[in-house]
């Protein structure tokens, strides 16, 4: 069958791959074209647009680059027709997917979501749109199954991908790590200030504001695929700090502390056990907007799936350099890691085990099959 994938940013890069390698187990003769990055790539088929080129954070990014987006939706949607795939799969990247699924499902393709716009989140009036546009829905987080109940969408919970991604990779010995990449023997705090240019600005400089406080650690920035080292350098200051790109999972394995940017590395920091600090501060009048529409009690998704504060989260004014260095200071207490780590295996209980691509792939092969 005809596969026509989209997905946005390095996590939808990434579970998108997962998806495709499962989809090939049940489908041999799978062809897939997709919008993605380098690991849907190296699976096989044909890459119409990378994600790198449609990273737009906050609503005024969104707002400011609308004119690039309506055209990078145009040619989408003339690709698929020419393509004229089997099946549309969607992950993730709302903003983007919701808009194709309403035109893909006028012109009757089959589409199916994996991993569910945060509708959880803000506007929840969306559901409505989801049950008219998609075909089925795989969802990865716990509550979201029971959220969308509530409105009457009968959904497939297959569990959470990011298990299946930390416990297939190639594991390195932390010798070997620090061996290649010429670490010192100083314990480690992971900074990872997301993917994209505009959090990363906002973010490391901050980060990095704790490094001569804390002469005992090495501060590693985790460099994010979609960015070069030189976009990284005139940030890092001090000679204490190092900079390795697209090693985020080796990196952490071998850490005492991290400090992160919310999003999908809130959760693979505390799949990997590794005590950590939320950060986040957005463009003011993006956060101002979100503030507004935005009903949740936590941002990590960590916190959102315990529905309790289980990691401390630092967002907007609250991410300062004093605070941030009172809570580093806090998780590097050993009482308080004990806790953490108790927290966390929790937390991987309630994601549902290994083999969410592989679930995925089957509902979506099956369904597929059995309508033809």
């Amino acid at each position: 069958m005809k596969y026509y994938i989209i997905a946005g940013e390095a996590s939808g890069d990434l579970h998108g791959s997962n998806l495709m390698k499962a989809l090939l187990q049940q489908d041999v003769e799978a062809d897939f074209r997709f919008w993605g990055g380098d690991l849907m790539q190296s699976v096989g088929g044909t890459l119409v647009t990378h994600y790198k080129e449609r990273q737009f954070m906050g609503f005024a990014e969104v707002i400011m680059n609308l004119r690039k987006i309506l055209g990078l939706i145009k040619s989408c949607k003339t690709d698929i027709e020419q393509y004229n795939p089997d099946i549309i799969i969607f992950i993730d990247n709302s903003g983007f997917n919701l808009r194709i699924a309403k035109w893909a499902k006028s012109k009757n393709y089959k589409t199916h979501y994996y991993i569910s716009p945060q509708v959880w989140a803000s506007r929840a009036s969306r559901v409505e749109k989801i049950k008219r546009d998609i075909d089925a829905m795989y969802v990865i987080l716990p509550f979201e199954k029971e959220f969308y109940a509530k409105y009457g969408y009968d959904v497939h919970f297959v569990g959470h991908p990011l298990i299946d991604a930390i416990s297939d990779r190639t594991q390195v010995s932390e010798y070997e790590f620090r061996a290649n990449h010429e670490l010192s023997d100083k314990p480690i705090i992971a900074l990872l200030p997301g993917s994209r240019r505009q959090e990363i600005t906002k973010m490391l400089g901050i980060m990095l504001s704790l490094v001569d406080d804390f002469p005992e650690y090495q501060f590693v920035i985790a460099g994010a695929p979609s960015q070069d080292h030189s976009f990284y350098k005139p940030f890092i200051k001090q000679d204490n700090v190092a900079f390795i790109s697209n090693k985020t999972y080796d990196l952490l394995s071998v850490s005492t502390a991290a400090l992160v940017t919310s999003g999908t590395a809130t959760l693979e920091t505390a799949l990997f056990k590794v005590p950590q600090v939320v950060c986040y501060k957005a463009n003011a009048i993006s956060y101002h907007i979100a503030k507004r529409i935005i009903t949740l009690k936590f941002i990590s998704l960590v916190n959102l799936i315990m529905d309790r504060e289980v990691v401390t989260e630092l967002i907007q004014g609250d991410l300062n350099k004093k605070r941030l260095k009172k809570e580093l200071e806090h998780i590097l207490n050993e009482n308080t890691r004990i806790q953490l780590f108790i927290d966390y295996y929790d937390l991987e209980k309630k994601l549902g085990g290994k083999g969410a691509s592989t679930k995925a792939a089957k509902l979506i092969y099956e369904s597929c099959t059995q309508k033809k």
